[in-house]
């Protein structure tokens, strides 16, 4: 590949953030294989924004209410590889989120 060609290597779009995967001659801008952050990690990075941000969003298009999210934390033990499960804690309210891939987050309130 000469130094003047890029390649579309992939495309990741989450929750309505669309990112590229380009590949470059040196490699690929976007490599989440090695990262270890997974989709939400890398969405948030690409995006300027912390997962708790990019998290609270997706659960306030869902109809939830998150008044200014304080953190999310990812929960290794529930989570899958496919359902990346995270504990959002916002001023009002404190939420489970189970995430899956092209499908609505499953929300639970937590007490």
């Amino acid at each position: 590949m000469k130094a003047s060609e890029y390649r579309v290597t992939g495309v990741l779009v989450i929750f309505g953030i669309l990112i590229l995967g380009i590949e470059l001659p040196g490699g690929s801008i976007l490599d989440m294989g090695t990262s270890g952050a997974g989709p939400i990690g890398s969405a948030a990075l690409a995006a300027g924004e912390e997962p708790k941000d990019t998290i609270a969003a997706q659960i306030r298009a869902q109809g939830f209410a998150c008044d200014k999210p304080r953190s999310a934390v990812r929960d290794a033990k529930k989570s899958k590889p496919d359902e990346a499960v995270w504990v959002l804690k916002c001023n009002n309210a404190a939420y489970r989120i189970r995430l899956n891939p092209d499908m609505a987050a499953k929300v639970e309130r937590l007490q």
